[in-house]
């Protein structure tokens, strides 16, 4: 089965859902509209599916290797990246004036996705690159946009971004890579840092590093922490590459999945001290280094999305094939495709639903950073803003759980065939299992939604988009038919379990019983705005429907299918949201209740 990708309901959410025609009306995206979305749609889906998606299982089979500090990709990688470089997907969404193309993320999203579902470890290191570009744009000097950031964007060189070490996993206070200040203005960096994704590989000639460390009398905590430019080779100031900079793989780690991502552990300093350039001020690296986050933990819950699209995908495309058993209902009159088994199409069911309601929630979110960048009214940027902050540990933390139920399914549907490689259903289920633990694992995703988004400001975002979802509710009132009334009332049962779970979190309740229900308010949350958006897709189809039936023109089967797929959410997904509710405001106490020498 080979990837197709799903451009159709990618452009559903964009025009429907997101706004797209608004987005074109942001100033520097006049010339975003519907057309120019279908047409780089269809381009990149052209390229992931004919040359990316090819080298998945491959990948898989043969993935990089080390050797005296080199790393080797697997076959193929290497030419597949200079066509995405020469293609100009990596300067997709960024500034024109460095290179790219600066199109909207609102468009951008849906190419994430592509290449995501054709290649989860080729994917990585474009991933990476963004989040390293997008910290350079915020905090790099004039210099040091112009020296990096054109060769970058043009997908010449790749980025990474070295946060973790072996004492300090999550715990950024616990970083001891040092820098020491040079009379030039450079730094000497010395210290190790693991889990670097694509930090040493043969698909370019040079890697920029952003690495986290202190410098010397800084101080203790995360307020001592700085953030360094330290690349492969030095860069001379004619753009062209010097000495090779004192920073070299020692070891890449052997993974349960992603296995053709090569994972490093970069040793600095060595041999007398890798050559780094400040970015920005002194103390102020954890600052910046979020901008890359941030990036990131969106682009990850993109992969959740295009993971999960692709063990659907495989799993529909068997279920058609396979043939087993006569159906319960005889409706054939011997054995018969797998398809025709309830359970089977329920277990589809749940994965198209779940995939479909998370690209719609993140590809809303993204029109929101787009308004919030873009948009002339600062009161319209800062509503935005305030939107999608809430957004990205939803997308992060719900999409990449998502990601692995689905994955899973998709081997149940496979049966035993699925335990066994060759069917490639397991590497989908393997590749998943890494989403929700790297960017910050679910459990860091629901902090950040409790402190920061929630009991910060008394809930006042979450209120604001349960406000908006009574108005979707509304919407669905006027709607005379099954799906319309089934949505509406577990929409709306949802959103009050949603409201009394935002009021648990921003009231008086203990710290210990608030952080107990984090992961399970994340989950709620990311359940109901994203069954929000599958309702919002109802009522567009339905009304699409309708026209149709008057003498319009539309794809018929595509809307009807929208519309089925909704009322599944609604039945079977949005209806888990008032026990969450439950064990959230009412179980907190409980998590805590065992003696801790009884564990």
């Amino acid at each position: 089965m080979t990837y197709r990708a799903p451009i159709n309901d990618m452009l559903f959410c964009m025009r429907e859902l997101a706004g797209l025609e608004n987005v074109a009306k942001l100033p520097g995206f006049e010339d975003a509209g519907i057309e120019t979305a279908r047409a780089v749609l269809e381009e990149c889906a052209k390229f992931n599916e004919g040359v990316v998606a090819r080298l998945n299982w491959e990948g898989d089979r043969n993935p990089s290797s080390w050797k005296d500090g080199v790393v080797t990709t697997t076959p193929g990688f290497k030419q597949a990246f200079r066509q995405f470089g020469e293609g100009g997907w990596q300067g997709l969404q960024h500034p024109a004036e460095f290179g790219g193309q600066g199109l909207p993320k609102t468009i951008g999203a849906a190419c994430i996705e592509m290449l995501n579902s054709a290649n989860l470890s080729f994917a990585l290191c474009p991933l990476l690159t963004d989040g390293a570009i997008e910290a350079l744009l915020t905090a790099g000097s004039t210099e040091q946009q112009a020296l990096y950031l054109p060769k970058m964007i043009a997908g010449e060189w790749t980025g990474t971004m070295n946060l973790t070490e072996p004492q300090a996993g999550s715990d950024l206070a616990a970083v001891r890579t040092r820098a020491e200040p040079k009379p030039d203005g450079s730094y000497l960096v010395f210290g190790t840092k693991i889990y670097i994704t694509y930090g040493e590989h043969d698909m370019a000639p040079n890697i920029v590093h952003l690495v986290l460390a202190r410098v010397s009398g800084a101080p203790e905590g995360v307020k001592g922490i700085s953030l360094f430019i330290v690349p492969k080779f030095l860069v001379n100031s004619d753009g062209s590459l010097g000495a090779r900079n004192d920073v070299h793989c020692v070891s890449i780690e052997h993974k349960l999945g992603i296995k053709a991502s090569p994972t490093a552990v970069l040793q600095f300093g060595d041999h007398g001290g890798a050559v780094g350039q400040l970015i920005g001020q002194e103390n102020r690296g954890l600052e910046y280094m979020f901008i890359m986050m941030n990036a990131a933990r969106y682009a990850v819950g993109m992969q959740g999305i295009a993971v999960a699209e692709r063990a659907y995908q495989k799993a529909a495309a068997f279920a058609k094939d396979r043939v087993q058993s006569r159906p319960v209902d005889g409706s054939l009159p011997g054995s018969g495709p797998i398809i025709h088994h309830p359970d089977v199409k329920r277990m589809l069911m749940t994965m198209r639903a779940y995939t479909e309601g998370c690209r719609a929630m993140a590809i809303a979110a993204a029109a929101a950073f787009d308004a919030s960048h873009h948009h002339p009214d600062a009161e319209v940027r800062q509503q935005n803003q305030a939107f999608y902050e809430y957004m990205v540990p939803l997308i992060k933390g719900y999409s990449t759980e998502m990601s692995v139920e689905v994955a899973s399914l998709g081997l149940q549907v496979h049966g035993g065939m699925g335990f066994i490689e060759e069917t490639g259903a397991a590497q989908h289920y393997r590749d998943a299992r890494i989403l929700p633990i790297y960017e910050g694992t679910t459990a860091i995703q629901a902090n950040d939604l409790v402190g920061r988004k929630t009991a910060r400001d008394g809930g006042r975002t979450p209120k604001a988009i349960a406000a908006q979802i009574a108005l979707t509710e509304a919407e669905l009132a006027t709607h005379d038919s099954a799906a319309a009334r089934s949505m509406a009332k577990r929409l709306g049962a949802a959103r009050v379990a949603f409201e009394k779970v935002v009021d648990f979190v921003a009231g008086n309740a203990s710290l210990n019983s608030k952080y107990a229900g984090s992961v399970p308010y994340l989950m709620l949350a990311g359940n109901v705005v994203a069954g929000w958006q599958m309702a919002r897709a109802l009522v567009v189809a339905e009304d699409q429907l309708a026209k149709l039936a008057n003498g319009g023109e539309g794809d018929t089967a595509f809307l009807k299918a929208k519309v089925a797929t909704a009322h599944f959410y609604a039945e079977h997904l949005l209806t888990k949201a008032p026990g969450m509710r439950d064990s959230i405001v009412d179980g907190g106490d409980c998590v805590s209740a065992l003696a801790l020498d009884s564990f």
